[in-house]
C-alpha cells in the first residue's frame, strides 16, 4: 500500500471539485502508471511569460503534402527505442521491404490499399493500425493516396494488461485481424527486397515473388486493429488518465488512442479537460488524426504536439470554457509516451511552429 500523506487545501478525489480559484497539478512517475501526488496552485501552471531552452512545448503542423514526405517516409522524432515518421504515397513502392532494425506500426491517417506480407494480405483504410514484426517481408499497394504515421520500435508491440477490467476491455480479440496465408499477387521479371539493417540498406533480388508462403503457424505474425474499434474507459465522476487509453505497450514507450467518447459530468464537478501535469519520467507526443481537438487551439488534423519531460503540460486557457459546454468529444488522436527523451530531426526543426509555446499566454 502506498504511503499517502496530505497537507493544506486538497480535494477528496483527484480531478473532482477542485477548490475555487485553484488549479490542480498531477505530479506523477512512470507515465501515469507510478506513484502520484496532486498539488493545488493559485495560478495556471502554463501561464509562463518566457521559456528559454529545450523544454519549450513544440508543434509540427500537418506536413503530409511536403516534398520531403512524398513517396517516402521522413523521421520527425526519435530516440534509441523509437522512431516516429510520416509519409505520403500515391503509388506503390518500387521494392519489397524488410526491416531488420525495428518492429513497425503503420497508422493510416488517410487512404486505402493493401499490405501483402509473407503471412498473407491485409487490406487497410483510414484509422487502421498495421503491426509488422521485425524481419518479415512486405509491400504495400496504394488504391487511394495514403498518408502514413509510422512508428518503428526496437521492441515488440504488445497488448496492454487489462487487469481488473477483464480480457474484453479496450478492444476485443475479435476486433483484431490476422491475415490468412496467401501468395503475393505481383507479377514481374525480378523482385528486389530493400532490407534495413543498422540504419543502412541492402538490396536482395529474386527471380520469383518472395511472398511465396503456402502456410504458417505460430504466435508471431502481423495484425491489424482499427482506432475506431478502440473502446475507451469512461467515468462520469472521474477524469481517466492517459494510461487508461493504452493501446500498445513497447519497451520504454506506450501508444495510446484517444477516441470519441462521452465527457465527464459537470454536475459532479469533474474536470473535463486534460489535467495539468508534470509527468517527469516521460516525453509526450500527440498526433492529431480527426475531430475537434477542444483542449488545443489552432491544431489541425495531421499535426503533432511534442511536450518534453520536465515542463508542465495542460490545456489551453479557453479549453475550460469550451469543455463546460460539451457533453461529448469527437476527437481521435494517437499518443506516444516515451521513457527517454526524444530528439527533433532537422525536418521537424525546419517546419515547426516556433510560437506554439506562446499559445498558453493570455
Amino acid at each position: 500500500m502506498e504511503n499517502f500523506k496530505a497537507s493544506g487545501l486538497y480535494t477528496k478525489q483527484a480531478h473532482v471539485k477542485i477548490p475555487e480559484g485553484h488549479y490542480e497539478e498531477e505530479h506523477g512517475r512512470k507515465g501515469f502508471f507510478g506513484r502520484v501526488s496532486h498539488l493545488y496552485h493559485q495560478n495556471p501552471l502554463t501561464s509562463w511569460s518566457e521559456i528559454d531552452g529545450d523544454l519549450k512545448p513544440r508543434n509540427l503542423p500537418s506536413l503530409f503534402e511536403a516534398n520531403e514526405v512524398k513517396e517516402k517516409s521522413t523521421v520527425v522524432l526519435e530516440n534509441k527505442d523509437v522512431q516516429v515518421s510520416i509519409g505520403t504515397y500515391s503509388k506503390d513502392p518500387e521494392t519489397f521491404i524488410r526491416n531488420a532494425d525495428f518492429d513497425e506500426m503503420y497508422f493510416i491517417h488517410d487512404g486505402q490499399g493493401k499490405f501483402e506480407t509473407s503471412y498473407g494480405h491485409i487490406d487497410y483504410k483510414k484509422g487502421d493500425y498495421i503491426i509488422l514484426p521485425r524481419g518479415i517481408t512486405y509491400k504495400f499497394y496504394i488504391e487511394k493516396k495514403t498518408k502514413f504515421l509510422i512508428i518503428e520500435s526496437a521492441s515488440e508491440f504488445e497488448q496492454p494488461d487489462r487487469g481488473m477490467l477483464g480480457p474484453n476491455a479496450l478492444y476485443d480479440q475479435t476486433a483484431i485481424f490476422v491475415p490468412e496465408a496467401a501468395y503475393g499477387s505481383e507479377k514481374a521479371q525480378k523482385y528486389p527486397i530493400r532490407i534495413k539493417r543498422n540504419g543502412k540498406y541492402s538490396n536482395v533480388t529474386y527471380p520469383y515473388n518472395p511472398l511465396d508462403v503456402s502456410g504458417w503457424k505460430g504466435s508471431l505474425y502481423p495484425w491489424k486493429l482499427s482506432i475506431y474499434d478502440f473502446c475507451p474507459i469512461n467515468s462520469h465522476r472521474y477524469h481517466i488518465p492517459p494510461s487508461g487509453h493504452t493501446t500498445f505497450v513497447c519497451k520504454n514507450f506506450v501508444i495510446c488512442s484517444f477516441v470519441a467518447r462521452p465527457l465527464e459530468s459537470s454536475d459532479h464537478g469533474v474536470l473535463k479537460v486534460p489535467f495539468y501535469h508534470s509527468n517527469i519520467d516521460f516525453d509526450e507526443v500527440l498526433f492529431y488524426h480527426e475531430g475537434d481537438f477542444f483542449s488545443r487551439d489552432n491544431v489541425d488534423a495531421g499535426a503533432f504536439t511534442f511536450h518534453p519531460q520536465g515542463i508542465n503540460h495542460g490545456p489551453h486557457p479557453n479549453a475550460f470554457e469550451k469543455a463546460d459546454k460539451k457533453e461529448f468529444t469527437d476527437e481521435y488522436a494517437v499518443m506516444v509516451d516515451t521513457r527517454y527523451p526524444l530528439e527533433r530531426t532537422e525536418f521537424f526543426k525546419k517546419y515547426e511552429n516556433q510560437d506554439y509555446w506562446k499559445s498558453w499566454m493570455s
